[in-house]
């Protein structure tokens, strides 16, 4: 996949040039500093990038009004991950001891990026290990209710994912039956009637996910082929009640789709990866829901 770079942080630069830079993401090859540093990830400077031969950032050039160039990597592990770029208006080469002093500071920067990532994984394993152990509580205090099991599980999972609405359906039969909805308008809660079941259509989301039994997300749920047909009620869900990413996930026992759990975001903005595994199972969780059956046992 190609990758671009954008500026993120700007000093000293006319409104017009930072605008520039927004809009023209900057390809990784020789054309530019910092294409080269992330190419080759080590300092590159350039005295003079109107006679550099391989300089065709013209562009930039223009709208900056630079003349000389110093880019240092932000390097992890031996990969630039970001770069930083210094620029003077005239021909001004920088010495080695300000490229050193550059690349001291660029050396803090990735500390510091580090420590944030390491610090937002923690906090998500926090918010995991919240969420568990209040699932937990639930099956503890309600021995045998799955109702308000499931309802803590969507609430947790809701607000992990940062989304809007949720609901969780379990398999009977040929189709499927909603038991836990959070954040649902009163128009659309009524729909969680006892005998209720729901066949979905193939073409959905929801339809792909109860044929293939595999993870569903979409981005846009405008762009699919069955709401751009019309089929409802996709439709009314996606202009009445305003769901648009989507993620459907599997709940599978044995491989046997035992239920579905669905979450929205009412505006276009796609899950991460680690979201969406937070809804999968894993080996530390089966753990726990092992222990969890062995202090209340489900009654199906």
């Amino acid at each position: 996949m190609e990758k671009f770079f954008g500026s993120a942080l700007s000093n000293g630069y006319s409104p017009e040039a930072e605008r520039y830079a927004l809009e023209h993401p900057i390809k990784p090859d020789r054309g530019s500093v910092m294409g080269r540093v992330a190419l080759e990830s080590r300092a590159i400077h350039i005295p003079d990038v109107l006679v550099d031969p391989e300089y065709t950032l013209m562009g930039y050039q223009k709208a900056f009004g630079y003349r000389t160039i110093l880019g240092v990597p932000l390097l992890r592990e031996g990969a630039a991950i970001g770069v930083f770029a210094l620029t003077r208006d005239e021909v001004n080469p920088f010495t080695d001891k300000q490229i050193e002093l550059v690349a001291t500071f660029a050396d803090q920067a990735v500390i510091a990026i580090e420590n944030a990532r390491l610090l937002s994984e923690l906090r998500e394993s926090l918010e995991q290990q919240t969420a568990t152990s209040e699932v937990l509580s639930v099956i503890s205090s309600s021995p045998g209710e799955l109702e308000p099991v499931f309802q803590a599980m969507l609430e947790n999972a809701t607000r992990i994912c940062e989304a809007e609405l949720s609901l969780l359906w379990r398999a009977e039969g040929d189709g499927f039956r909603p038991v836990a909805l959070c954040g649902v308008p009163p128009e659309l809660a009524g729909m969680r009637q006892p005998d209720q079941i729901f066949h979905f259509d193939p073409e959905t989301p929801l339809g792909r996910l109860a044929q293939t039994k595999q993870l569903i997300h979409v981005a846009d749920v405008r762009t699919e082929p069955a709401y751009v047909k019309g089929l409802q009620p996709l439709k009314e869900f996606v202009d009445v009640f305003g769901a648009r990413t989507t993620l459907l996930v599997p709940m599978l026992k044995d491989n046997v789709l035992v239920g579905i759990i669905g979450i929205w975001r009412t505006e276009v903005r796609p899950f991460a990866e680690k979201r969406a595994e937070l809804r999968r199972p894993s080996r530390h969780r089966h753990r726990k829901r092992a222990a969890a059956q062995r202090i209340a046992p489900a009654h199906h």
